[in-house]
């Protein structure tokens, strides 16, 4: 898909913890159909910077401007701008006396007063295109870590969003049910859906991003190409972070060993 006009722009954002700086003046701009993957250090401000474009962390200073809306208004109705900024979190937020269906139509009745047969509707084509339609009676209890993610994820996409955050969708969940939950977030960018996520899975943020941003101790180090970052970044601290290293097959040297057992491995060689 193409990339269209610029959606969002962050200038000069700043968060504070008490004393702890989290967010040090950082400036990013996304456009429409962009696909931002978010990388770093635990503790860099990577989901500090997601829970901030949603509402839910207060700015200390700086500017959030979203479809020419400034978010850092304090008079931002935060309940009508979540409807076009979704969120998924690392821990579903199913709510457990829901069944998945109930679930993902409570926001489009509730909030949007949408119709019912119409929510509905739409529920049904997304559950659908996740492979959970016939899940959808069962309630959180009943479903896999990689079920109940993409029921959350069908939850935000019901509200129609211009914008989607995943915030380390994959953290919790065992290695197997990985890829049923990326596979779903690879679909809607070749779809077109703009969209920032955090992630640690560094394959597939290769795969679907359209720039990578490599935060550390609050601001951006980075902002590259997949390709230009990961086999040719421009920082030692994204080097480090990556641990390039390229080694020696050990195999191929085990008929090279002198009889003394030793091995003649090459020190790894760093980039």
């Amino acid at each position: 898909m193409a990339i269209g006009p610029e959606v969002l722009k962050i200038k000069d954002l700043k968060k504070s913890f008490g004393e702890t700086a989290v967010l040090k003046g950082l400036t990013l701009t996304v456009r429409q159909g962009e696909v931002l993957v978010i990388i770093g250090p635990s503790g860099c401000g990577k989901s500090t910077l997601l829970r901030c474009l949603n509402g839910l962390e207060k700015v200390n200073g700086g500017e959030i401007v979203f479809g020419g809306q400034f978010l850092t208004d304090p008079q931002t109705n935060w309940s009508r701008t979540r409807q076009r900024i979704g969120m998924v979190f690392q821990n579903y937020e199913l709510f457990p006396h829901l069944t998945a269906l109930e679930n993902i139509l409570l926001g489009p009745l509730r909030v949007q007063n949408r119709k019912k047969e119409e929510a509905l509707a739409v529920a049904e084509g997304w559950l659908t295109r996740v492979g959970l339609w016939d899940r959808r009676d069962a309630y959180p209890r009943e479903l896999s870590g990689g079920q109940k993610q993409r029921v959350a994820i069908v939850r935000a996409l019901a509200m129609d969003p211009e914008i989607m955050l995943f915030d380390e969708v994959t953290a919790s969940l065992d290695p197997e049910m990985v890829r049923e939950v990326l596979d779903v977030i690879l679909t809607l960018a070749k779809e077109g859906l703009t969209m920032l996520i955090v992630t640690h899975e560094m394959a597939f943020a290769k795969a679907v991003a359209d720039r990578i941003i490599f935060l550390d101790e609050g601001v951006i180090v980075e902002d590259a190409s997949p390709t230009v970052f990961f086999e040719n970044p421009a920082t030692e601290r994204a080097k480090k972070f990556l641990n390039i290293f390229q080694y020696d097959d050990y195999h191929k040297n085990e008929g090279a060993k002198g009889d003394s057992g030793d091995s003649p491995l090459t020190p790894p060689v760093i980039f």
